[in-house]
């Protein structure tokens, strides 16, 4: 338009950018070093190898290994736990600053060679590699732990189990290591061998079946030397 100045016209020059994985034809060395970084923050990979005495793993990322990482768990302090991850197994790589030699593990996520072992939405569910399992299912309150060899419980002052009912089975042999074994109510057995000794306190009712002492039964033995009027008879008849 007459009276005004025109502006200049400018060179139409591309813009600089980087997408992650692309190299472009203008990225510096600072450019593509904060980049790398960026990339290494967090990272995923798969356990190849662990060292259980140092509480170190090393993971495989991409074509990356890294060195020896410690990984991550639920506490570490006064109170401590204690759960290796294993080879094969997914993880997340936390690269402090993007530099992978000062990364942490952080177990774990589910992959095809190792799925989830429960599909419940509430349940905590914990299988181990013998097949053994540890779960807790809120739907139905029921606490299963199966597939195991062996259970110790130790305690230094006591141990209370309440429940309305409670069921005890043994293929083999149950035994009460104690110097008093204590029943309150009332005992059930279907065989009783009693040995050392004993005492017994109030009335004992006896029936339907024969009740011995020292080969002698009680209910039906007879007596020898048997007169009339005060005299003693003699010893039971075997």
């Amino acid at each position: 338009m007459p009276g005004l100045a025109q502006a200049p016209q400018r060179a139409n020059l591309p813009i600089q950018c980087h997408v992650v994985g692309m190299n472009t034809q203008y990225a510096n060395p600072q450019t593509t070093e904060l980049l790398r970084r960026l990339r290494n923050l967090i990272r995923i990979g798969t356990v190849s190898q662990v060292d259980t005495a140092r509480g170190v793993c090393r993971v495989t990322t991409g074509q990356l290994e890294t060195d020896w990482l410690h990984w991550l768990t639920a506490r570490a302090g006064h109170a401590r736990t204690w759960w290796a991850p294993s080879v094969d197994e997914q993880v997340l790589l936390l690269a402090i600053g993007g530099d992978l030699t000062t990364g942490f593990v952080l177990p774990a996520i589910f992959s095809d060679a190792f799925p989830a072992p429960s599909t419940s939405p509430e349940a905590l569910h914990v299988t181990f590699p013998d097949g053994a399992i540890m779960a807790y299912e809120p739907h139905s309150g029921a606490l299963t732990v199966s597939g195991i060899q062996t259970a110790t419980v130790t305690a230094a002052v006591s141990v209370h189990v309440t429940a309305p009912k409670i069921t005890c089975t043994a293929s083999q042999q149950i035994t009460l290591d104690t110097p008093t074994v204590i029943c309150t109510h009332h005992l059930t057995t279907g065989s009783l061998e009693v040995k050392h000794g004993g005492t017994m306190q109030g009335n004992v009712t006896h029936t339907g079946g024969a009740f011995s002492s020292n080969g002698v039964i009680v209910d039906t033995h007879r007596h020898s030397g048997v007169r009339s009027g005060d005299s003693t008879t003699g010893g039971p008849v075997s």
